[in-house]
């Protein structure tokens, strides 16, 4: 059975959809089966992210009103044969979807993959709950902000009550000049402050990854190596970060921090 792993924050735009698609293309490039489920119905754009809109054919809706089978509505990604994204479909005023449709969705995808990773949707009503009572563990989402950090620590109390106690957070586009001057939450005080294991550091970047082979295989990009480390504490357990004030040390870091800030 797959390891079902929701990706949440409770506030919207910090870059929930962009973790889970980027986790999903590291792992999958590692050689497990993978596959991102887009649970913010009516709002979806996961597949927007995957570059896979074009080819979306049925969705979760499809599946839950009896059109097709599981299988018919997963697309399957042109880079990497092991990963597949399952849409959730435009917005239907006149279904209610029950939990249980939705977990036996879960439960099927988890017989055909190693992880199954949900795109959670922002704020913490339904759509929140349907996504969150499917996992079995969670990445918390947050950006190195105050609002953010409070979200998200609400988030996880709201976790721990549905009995997820795999838990992990993930800082979203931080910027190391401004860690390193302490002109912005260092990493390792948020996670004092959220009390739950580091899961990973991603850098602000405005190249974010794209669904492509030639950039996921380019180690030097910061983001894919922020990704991988990410990927692997997934795998392993580990708690190791991407360091994202290390280029702005020394005298020749002092020089990239100036021009950072005159940008």
């Amino acid at each position: 059975m797959a390891r079902v792993i929701v990706v949440t924050s409770g506030k919207g735009g910090v870059g929930k959809t962009t973790v889970t698609a980027n986790l999903g293309l590291h792992l999958a490039s590692k050689n497990y089966r993978v596959c991102l489920v887009d649970m913010d119905i009516g709002l979806n754009n996961l597949d927007v992210v995957m570059n896979m809109e074009d080819r979306v054919v049925y969705s979760m809706l499809d599946v839950i009103e009896g059109r097709v089978r599981l299988r018919e509505a997963l697309v399957q990604d042109d880079c990497y044969p092991l990963l597949y994204m399952l849409s959730s479909g435009g917005l239907n005023q006149n279904l209610t979807i029950q939990m249980a449709q939705i977990k036996l969705i879960i439960t099927e995808l988890s017989s055909m993959c190693d992880y199954v990773i949900i795109d959670c949707p922002a704020g913490i009503d339904a759509g929140f709950k349907r996504a969150v009572s499917c996992a079995d563990e969670a990445l918390v989402v947050t950006t190195p902000h105050l609002s953010s950090l409070r979200d998200a620590d609400k988030v996880i109390t709201i976790l721990t009550s549905y009995g997820i106690t795999n838990k992990r957070f993930v800082i979203n586009r931080a910027r190391g000049d401004l860690i390193k001057d302490k002109l912005m939450f260092d990493v390792y005080d948020i996670g004092k402050s959220l009390g739950i294991e580091f899961g990973g550091v991603i850098p602000e970047d405005d190249n974010v990854i794209t669904n492509s082979s030639s950039s996921i295989k380019n180690n030097k990009i910061a983001l894919n190596r922020a990704f991988d480390i990410l990927a692997n504490n997934i795998i392993t357990g580990e708690k190791k970060l991407y360091d994202c004030t290390y280029k702005y040390r020394g005298f020749l870091g002092s020089i990239k921090k100036l021009l950072k800030r005159s940008v």
